[in-house]
């Protein structure tokens, strides 16, 4: 169980903006083609926010959590991978602390009722990102809603139904295209939440492993014919538990505002003009392609050139004709496949984003190492993030009364 500094969400988007941008840059950097336009891909994301209040947070077994505002906004996102005229796979990611069984047969019922047999449990798989800040009670295991005091059937269809949802719209946006992986790996971003266990280990098999965690981030790329790259998933183990156990925002943790961050990203930065001297600026780029060499000694000599040809008479340019091009274009535009990013989980186990450690609140001394206690009671001892101590006001009195 982890603890963190109440809303900490400095620590959250420091964490998350470290893997945004490493999987951004695993993602211009992909290489390894796995397919050359032999495959079908289609992504797609849908909302699975659920009940912001008075429900039973998922991920820390705390009763008194419960849901009482949203801080941002969860969705399943999802990717389709097909051969033409053979197989396909179907992937969905969830700002989730896990699927469910139960979520998966009612999912896949439907998928059945549109789609008959193209989707089934053989070919569809559901994972969550292992977020503690959201809803609970859509388990139908008793040891999973015993905090939530039963299930919650408003928490369960919002899944089942954005799941659903994701994956129809994945469906619908295959086309052909080309997959690409890269793996690379991220330092400072999970550290051993149980070291003093790991050192229990065998001195023999901990000398097989360079770390005492997992560090390598696996990325697929998927770039669409037409338009170039259309979304990424990648896999990275580290706990969603940047929000703290007395936090009653939903939130996507993490790994939910890397992916969050990288969209937002795509959408502004993703779709790169042809022209080498487009800037950032408001100004109307020339269209000048770096190929050509700008040379300023003969400059007088072009203008000459420029004089002696004799322009056609062209047509008339109307305000008519100008707005017709932008709509063309806008429409156009339209029709391209929003990025969909990922930040999926993996081996997660003991990995904790809290890099910094585990402190006591109440005196600012490390916790006790064996059993992560402050003068024996773990209330106390709280995990600190790449954020602190720059938002070391958002503690609360409570916790320093308690």
């Amino acid at each position: 169980m982890e603890f963190f500094p109440n809303l900490n969400l400095y620590v959250r988007r420091s964490c998350a903006i470290t893997w945004f941008w490493f999987s951004l840059l695993l993602l211009l950097q992909s290489s390894g083609v796995l397919s050359d336009s032999d495959y079908l891909i289609g992504l797609g994301s849908y909302d699975i926010t659920g009940p912001a209040a008075d429900v039973n947070m998922m991920g820390y077994a705390n009763i008194e959590q419960t849901t009482s505002g949203v801080h941002f906004r969860l969705r399943a996102r999802a990717f389709i991978v097909a051969e033409p005229q053979g197989n396909r796979v179907v992937f969905v990611n969830l700002d989730a602390c896990m699927a469910s069984q139960l979520v998966t047969i009612k999912v896949l019922e439907r998928l059945k009722a549109r789609y008959g047999n193209l989707y089934t449990e053989k070919n569809v798989a559901i994972s969550g990102i292992h977020t503690h800040a959201g809803p609970g009670g859509y388990l139908q295991y008793i040891v999973y809603i015993v905090t939530s005091l039963g299930f919650v059937r408003q928490s369960f269809d919002v899944i089942v139904e954005g799941i659903e949802k994701s994956i129809i719209q994945s469906h619908e946006n295959l086309r052909p295209g080309s997959i690409f992986v890269n793996k690379g790996e991220l330092l400072d971003a999970g550290v051993n939440r149980s070291p003093s266990a790991h050192l229990n280990n065998p001195a023999a098999e901990r000398s097989k492993y360079k770390y005492d965690v997992d560090k390598e981030m696996t990325l697929l790329k998927f770039v669409d014919d037409e338009w170039g790259p259309v979304g990424s998933f990648n896999w990275f183990a580290t706990h969603g538990t940047s929000m703290s156990r007395t936090n009653s925002l939903i939130s996507g943790d993490n790994k939910g505002a890397a992916a969050r961050f990288m969209e937002d990203w795509f959408d502004q930065n993703g779709v790169q003009s042809a022209y080498s001297n487009i800037s950032d600026t408001s100004e109307i780029p020339q269209r000048v392609s770096n190929i050509i060499p700008i040379v300023h000694e003969n400059h007088h000599e072009l203008l000459e050139l420029a004089a002696s040809f004799q322009s056609s008479s062209g047509k008339p340019a109307t305000r008519f004709l100008s707005v017709a091009r932008r709509v063309r274009s806008a429409l156009r535009l339209s029709d391209k496949p929003r990025f969909v990013s990922a930040f999926c989980q993996s081996n997660c186990g003991d990995v904790s984003p809290n890099v910094l450690g585990a402190f006591c609140i109440d005196t600012g001394l490390p916790c006790d190492f064996n059993h992560s206690t402050c003068g024996g009671k773990n209330e106390l001892c709280y995990g600190r993030g790449p954020g602190y101590p720059e938002k070391l006001w958002i503690f609360s009195t409570k916790h320093l009364k308690s």
